[in-house]
């Protein structure tokens, strides 16, 4: 746990870089594949340093983050048979039977998983890696991850513009809980729309 503070620590460190825009990208790309630390932590540090410029990070965030899924699903595609057992030992979120759970969320709802794990707490680097790992549809995974990760990171970042630096306690420690009630809303309209309208 304390590494882990230690690394969380060391992300928010280059907010006060200049090199801030490109370490979010590096972060986001890694974070979609094998990377523990998430990328929101630098994008809300980034958007409250430079409010003007929120929506811009939001936007290097989720390009590193879907080409990363992009790189996780390859590495699912292509040599999970050698890296499944690093997986399963060292990043966080892989266990065996999470993977046969994803397998079978994959069968039935195919780009909901995507998109869900973009957006929510669901560990995104378990459904990117297993995406390839099943080969699942790479434009259904892309616009999933597009859509899923996007929405995120902008809510994130209209949550920074709209609010400031008081709200960045509420999604530090709520986040979470705020994706996933916005996540079961944005289902319940989907099932209203196509079940009573």
């Amino acid at each position: 746990m304390f590494g882990l503070r230690r690394l969380y620590d060391w992300v928010l460190s280059w907010a006060r870089t200049p090199y801030g825009g490109i370490a979010l990208f590096v972060l986001a790309f890694a974070e979609s594949s094998f990377f523990p630390v998430p990328p929101d932590v630098l994008l809300i540090a980034l958007a409250l340093s430079l409010p003007t410029r929120a929506f811009r990070f939001a936007f290097i965030a989720a390009c590193g983050s879907v080409l990363g899924g992009l790189f996780g699903y390859l590495l699912g595609y292509g040599m999970w048979h050698a890296l499944d057992s690093f997986f399963f030992a060292y990043v966080p979120g892989f266990t065996p039977e999470g993977f046969v759970r994803v397998q079978e969320l994959f069968e039935r709802y195919n780009f909901w998983v995507v998109f869900s794990a973009g957006f929510t707490p669901i560990p995104y680097k378990l459904i990117t890696v297993g995406a390839g790992v099943f080969h699942i549809n790479v434009p259904v995974f892309l616009i999933g991850s597009a859509v899923g990760r996007s929405l995120r990171f902008f809510l994130v970042a209209w949550f920074i513009y709209r609010f400031g630096p008081p709200v960045r306690v509420l999604i530090e420690k709520y986040f979470n809980y705020l994706a996933l009630a916005f996540f079961i809303l944005l289902v319940a309209g989907v099932w209203v729309v196509k079940y009573i309208f």
